[in-house]
């Protein structure tokens, strides 16, 4: 399957916060996931955690991706992402900013149109740029009798 033909995760829950994660239609292992302590027992990365790894794993590769448009060879680069955890006005929990630094491996003289690079590699990120314009996310739950429910409403469909 192509991702033009949509990415599909399946995640089936193994502990109170534990969940498995597939990555359908790949050979891919799966991943394991888990809410750290006090409500699971960190024994995997949590949703904040594949979020950031999601935004710094695309920023690199963009960068990667741009370098090597412009017929550069840059050497390995190393991506540090941080975020602090705020409540917003509802006191819930959110990520209201990320800080991402990259190191690259050479010197910015020592690579052609650098310039160009990091005025168009962000632009290359389905997911920051997703994240940044902000992702329409839609819910619906099925029950165990096959009946669908939409958050926020009180009709079953």
């Amino acid at each position: 399957m192509s991702e033009s033909e949509g990415i599909h995760l399946l995640l089936e829950q193994e502990g109170p916060y534990a969940f498995r994660v597939s990555f359908e239609g790949t050979g891919l292992d799966a991943l394991h996931t888990d809410e750290p302590a006090p409500l699971g027992a960190g024994a995997g990365p949590s949703p904040a955690h594949l979020l950031l790894a999601g935004v710094a794993n695309c920023l690199s590769a963009s960068l990667v991706f741009a370098l090597r448009k412009f017929k550069n060879n840059p050497g390995p680069i190393r991506t540090r992402i941080t975020a602090r955890r705020e409540r917003n006005a509802q006191g819930r929990w959110r990520l209201p900013r990320a800080e991402v630094e990259i190191q690259l491996a050479d010197p910015a003289a020592s690579l052609e149109y650098f310039d160009r690079v990091l005025a168009q590699f962000e632009e290359f990120c389905i997911v920051t740029q997703s994240v940044r314009e902000g992702m329409q996310v839609d819910v619906r739950i099925v029950d165990a009798d096959g009946v669908r429910h939409v958050p926020g409403t009180a009709q079953a469909r």
